[in-house]
């Protein structure tokens, strides 16, 4: 099994961009809660179609479905030399049921690596981002609440992780490369 690794960070905080690099360049598998709910629903599986009711009647999927979805990831793809988890977990609960799940399975989170970006250089993004790309769900005020959302949710996260001694913080206002750079030695002195 693989090196399993948690990769936190506000919304425009480069947490994909930084999940693309290490898919591309090491082999990891990337494991985001809303493409596996899509995907699983485009398949017809019988977990699919479970997911595809919940989802089509505004429910929220269950914890269980998506560590459901997260262990189906993990046996599909044995070769990966690891799996960067993004947008999961969110809560205590989520975070204390993967630790469960990856423990049956004989691997753990190995590291957590949090992008800390302060919230105005956020702001200040995203109204960047919205004049150039004219994305429509890139309003200040719709960051705003992510943000608000992404710190009340993660907060608890931080320090269940840090009692583990796996919680490692890079700067994010970095540029991509020296980002890139930092995370690599992380992960290179946690697998020593």
């Amino acid at each position: 099994m693989g090196f399993n690794l948690i990769m936190f960070g506000p919304p425009a905080a480069g947490k994909g961009t930084q999940a693309k690099k290490l898919v591309a360049e090491h082999g990891y598998v990337q494991l985001s809660t809303g493409d596996m709910l899509r995907a699983a629903r485009a398949s017809g599986s019988e977990l699919g179609n479970r997911v595809a009711g919940i989802m089509d009647s505004g429910g929220l999927v269950s914890d269980e479905i998506v560590i459901a979805l997260i262990e189906e990831q993990l046996e599909n793809n044995p070769e990966a030399t690891g799996f960067i988890f993004d947008g999961f977990p969110r809560t205590l609960e989520q975070a204390k049921a993967l630790d469960v799940s990856l423990a049956a399975k004989g691997t753990q989170v190995h590291s957590v690596i949090r992008l800390c970006v302060n919230d105005d250089v956020l702001v200040g993004r995203i109204e960047e981002r919205a004049k150039t790309e004219g994305r429509a769900d890139d309003t200040v005020d719709a960051l705003k609440q992510r943000l608000a959302s992404y710190n009340k949710n993660t907060a608890p996260l931080l320090p269940f992780y840090a009692q583990q001694g796996k919680l490692a913080e890079v700067d994010g206002l970095a540029t991509i490369d020296s980002v890139a750079a930092q995370i690599a030695q992380i992960l290179e002195n946690q697998r020593a």
